[in-house]
């Protein structure tokens, strides 16, 4: 291809296989410096005037009054690529002050594991593992909690995954129709029988699931089928 010149040459170079071309060096020293500029989350990082939450409402049985989880973020290197939302601190409030003790600890801990930084993903399943020896009980929908403590790692998973921060494996709009068209076969097979369960959106008779512990396993063509995840024991 030739290249028409319109201008004087007034000097030149010959360049080496083995040199690295000036703009690609100025390019990567320039990415290498904005690399170094980069702030991740650490104990350190002073807390701003005004940070972004979001609050969620739990309301269990074990108790009339209702709980609010309130987490707030932090907003890393606004305005570049390297934008990203952090938890940095969680509040808890109720009118019922029999758990104020251990609510108060467990805030003040769960913030400074999130101002540490790094993966603060753990969390979810430590506080999800915590087991109430009084028995659990099943939240609106059918999902079963093992303890309040359970429930506040649940409500925590829902901000992560909000924030992006755990990735959401929802089923595929494939997955959704599938288990849609079993629900709805399931239920006019068994429209004539007793509902034992009004607090459950599952049919009646519906198993727990161990994948995500909601009571909505149903056996569908031979098959234990979840209508809410969509595990299966047939694949």
């Amino acid at each position: 291809m030739a290249i028409k010149l319109d201008k004087k040459i007034v000097g030149y170079k010959v360049v080496k296989d083995d040199e690295e071309k000036p703009e690609v060096a100025a390019k990567d020293t320039a990415e290498m410096r904005e690399e170094g500029n980069v702030v991740h989350m650490h104990e350190k990082v002073e807390r701003p005037e005004m940070l972004l939450g979001s609050t969620y409402k739990i309301k269990t049985p074990l108790s009339e009054h209702s709980l609010y989880i309130t987490i707030n973020d932090m907003v890393l290197n606004p305005g570049t690529k390297h934008e990203v939302r952090r938890p940095f601190e969680v509040f808890i409030n109720s009118k019922n002050m029999d758990h104020f003790q251990w609510i108060v600890a467990l805030t003040r801990i769960i913030s400074a594991v999130f101002r540490k930084g790094g993966d603060v993903t753990f969390l979810v399943d430590e506080l999800r593992s915590v087991f109430d020896p009084r028995g659990g009980y099943f939240k609106k929908g059918g999902k079963y909690m093992p303890s309040l403590v359970a429930e506040l790692g649940d409500a925590i998973e829902s901000h992560m995954k909000l924030i992006g921060l755990i990735k959401d494996d929802e089923m595929d709009e494939h997955q959704k129709k599938l288990v849609a068209e079993k629900r709805a076969q399931y239920e006019a097979e068994t429209k004539n029988a007793d509902c034992d369960d009004a607090a459950s959106d599952f049919p009646a008779g519906s198993q727990l699931c161990n994948k995500c512990s909601t009571k909505a396993v149903i056996k569908m063509d031979g098959c234990m089928t979840c209508l809410n995840c969509g595990d299966s024991k047939c694949g």
